[in-house]
């Protein structure tokens, strides 16, 4: 090795189940991997993200060049997305020194290319190789994993979306409780064997590195299911610890990020431990922002692919988790969203499905709309073969008009309940432009798409008055509005009002209040309907 080691990371994006790493969200294991590298006795990190890249920033050289990328699960992104193959194979090219890959693109044909493809876990295989060891694959020990979090936190600061609206992810435990079952049968995350679990003070003191470094908002992700997190049962469907998790969440609340949200729940558990998961969903909802989403992964309410592809949860028990947590978390917060919500995943292709297979899914759905529940997301997709080959084929029209089913009978009316008209949503970070509409969401997990259909600033800061719904998204206006300042295309997006009011009230300002803003409305129902909406500057 040359006596001076720089390291150069490409942060090309990750989107696993226990791993986001797609803008707004900076990945835990970019961030393991600079730490690695200077235990490892790196004299110099460099970080890049796929966006750099992508604009033209010069690749510096280095010693070692190290690539993280690949999603397997697919997803629509708003900003960026992870960095094709494609690209990959260009940038191959300016990479420096001995080269290493992880993430799913480890599995590429393009990782053939590398002097390393790294499978298990990239930080601790670099570590290995910087420190002269054989480069091969193993997993971080806990002492190493609560030491490369703290060393490689500051690349937080070379991120384009630092400080505002990144979120960093923070890991709480890897491996699975149903470990010696071998768990779901698409997912790998068993074969990282028992569960190996940070105490609430190291996750604590990787958020507080964070938060001196200046980030404002951290979700608490990388764990099969937070409700169990610190459970000392080692059983497959452990009995949740409700104290480890006060501990985790008050500690996390005193630090003063602006957003807190976790990921992944097991609804067996909450099922099974009705109490105890009360007392863990209890601690979420008072100490995290709102908004938050705990995802379940039904991926199935088929009792036979739950039999033949070893699930989590029968349906039953998920119907029991979507109760329970609409029950400790649909008060509202400051934000204007709801505490708590579940989020709901169902896989298609998994062995044992038939045709039936998604009518059971959709009368699940139909079952938890018609008792008023509330769920925030429904995320359909299709399996990816990244732990074994499946037999079942998906039937392309099939799985497209359930797809269809699912946004027009349960996506709107979920949407609807959990943003009904009037509520204003406070803090929508505008990130995109698109046309006459521009889009934003609040920060968190699983955010609301909001559209205003009218031009903003992007990058900035918005309350939006919910004024509508579409099956993905929602619509409104900022708020208050200004009936004396907003231009015309604005004023047009008013509930009632359209082009030709629009006109005329921009025509006939300024205006003092609601009884002189009839000089230019004649219909008093019109009238009512702005009274929470307008304000006269």
């Amino acid at each position: 090795m040359p006596r001076e080691i720089s390291v150069l990371l490409i942060d090309g994006y990750i989107d696993d189940p226990a791993a986001l790493g797609v803008p707004p969200y900076v990945s835990p294991m970019i961030r393991a991997v600079a730490g690695a590298a200077l235990d490892a006795g790196a004299d110099r990190v460099e970080y890049m993200s796929a966006d750099m890249v992508r604009q033209g920033k010069r690749v510096p050289d280095a010693s070692v060049s190290v690539v993280l990328s690949g999603n397997t699960v697919p997803g629509k992104y708003l900003r960026s997305m992870p960095l094709s193959l494609k690209e990959l194979d260009s940038l191959l090219p300016r990479l420096k020194g001995w080269r290493l890959i992880g993430g799913s693109a480890a599995d590429s044909k393009i990782a053939e290319k590398f002097d390393f493809a790294i499978k298990k876990d990239l930080a601790a295989s670099l570590y290995d190789g910087i420190s002269g060891k054989e480069v091969g694959e193993r997993l971080r020990t806990l002492d190493e994993w609560n030491r490369w979090m703290l060393l490689g936190a500051d690349i937080v600061a070379q991120h384009q979306d630092f400080p505002q609206p990144l979120v960093a992810e923070i890991e709480t435990y890897r491996g699975c409780h149903r470990y010696a079952t071998g768990g779901c049968s698409y997912c790998i995350e068993p074969l990282k064997g028992r569960p190996l679990s940070r105490s609430p003070e190291d996750v604590l003191a990787e958020a507080s590195k964070l938060r001196e470094l200046g980030v404002r908002n951290v979700r608490i992700g990388g764990q099969t299911c937070i409700v169990s997190y610190g459970s000392p049962d080692d059983s497959p469907v452990p009995r949740p610890d409700p104290s480890v998790a006060e501990r985790l969440f008050s500690g996390l609340e005193s630090l003063g990020f602006d957003t807190v949200h976790v990921d992944n729940a097991d609804a067996a558990v909450i099922s099974t431990w009705p109490d105890e998961s009360r007392e863990v969903l209890g601690s979420i909802a008072r100490h995290c922002t709102d908004g938050d989403v705990l995802a379940l992964g039904m991926e199935s309410a088929d009792p036979r692919v739950f039999m033949e592809n070893n699930l989590n949860s029968t349906a039953e028990q998920v119907l029991d988790a979507v109760r329970m947590i609409n029950e400790v978390g649909k008060e509202r917060g400051p934000r204007g969203m709801p505490r708590l919500l579940p989020g709901i995943n169902i896989i298609c292709g998994l062995d044992g499905e038939t045709r039936a297979t998604y009518a059971m899914d959709l009368d699940f759905l139909r079952k938890v709309r018609d008792e008023g529940l509330m769920i925030r997301r429904i995320n359909i997709r299709q399996v990816l073969p990244v732990r074994r080959e499946f037999k079942t084929r998906v039937d392309q029209r099939t799985f497209k008009k359930f797809k269809e089913d699912v946004r027009e009978e349960i996506d709107r009316a979920m949407l609807e309940r959990v943003a009904p008209y009037g509520t204003v949503l406070k803090d929508v970070y505008m990130e995109l432009a698109d046309g006459s509409v521009t889009f934003g969401r609040q920060i968190g997990s699983y955010p609301l798409l909001v559209g205003v259909p009218y031009r903003l600033e992007t990058e900035r800061f918005h309350d939006v008055f919910v004024t509508g719904w579409g099956f993905r998204s929602i619509t409104g206006v900022t708020y208050p509005f200004d009936v004396n300042s907003m231009p015309l295309d604005a004023m047009e997006a008013l509930p009632g009002i359209g082009k030709k009011r629009a006109a005329k009230i921009v025509l006939e300002r300024p205006y003092k209040d609601l009884e002189d803003l009839r000089r230019a409305i004649d219909d008093p129902a019109v009238i009512e309907g702005l009274r929470d909406i307008v304000e006269f500057r």
